[in-house]
């Protein structure tokens, strides 16, 4: 059920550790950026855009699915691969409205926001990185398992 202790200490285990330990940083950073937004929409009485509520739900989602990792699955790779879409989508909605602006020192908004699109690029780098090798170790460990339970290495 958990990763065994050898998949856990060894060297790509610490990398892993370490990407979904930044992956999980981030998330929470970027619900904390467009929170902000969402909450002040609430505050004021007015429904928040769905495109902020969408950049808190992906990254609720990529919070939660940092502690579903701590599983060991085969096929986990499928479930990064929509996170690296749900991500592709949060930087390109907001990137396309905020990677051109220029926004002045009284503009802080505008300037967090700005800031926040690097962010979502950076998860999504990140979700990448962590397809990619999931990917990888299913396909080079796959001929090692049994075809009964997936458990036993033959």
């Amino acid at each position: 059920m958990f990763q065994s202790l050898k998949d856990r200490s060894s060297f790509g285990g610490y990398i892993r550790f370490t990407i979904r330990f930044f992956q999980f940083v981030l998330a929470i950073t970027v619900a904390g950026l467009y929170g902000y937004d969402v909450n002040n929409a609430r505050k004021a009485h007015i429904y928040a855009d769905p495109k902020w509520t969408y950049a808190v739900v992906v990254a609720a989602l990529s919070a939660i699915s940092v502690f579903f990792f701590l599983f060991k699955y085969s096929l986990r790779f499928f479930w990064d691969v929509v996170m690296v879409i749900l991500w592709a989508v949060v930087f390109g909605i907001f990137g396309k409205m905020y990677i051109d602006d220029h926004p002045t020192p009284h503009q802080s908004g505008q300037i967090r926001m700005k800031n926040a699109v690097w962010v979502d690029l950076a998860n999504l780098i990140l979700w990448f990185v962590t397809f990619v090798w999931d990917l990888i170790l299913h396909f080079t460990r796959m001929d090692k398992m049994t075809l009964h339970t997936g458990r036993a290495h033959v």
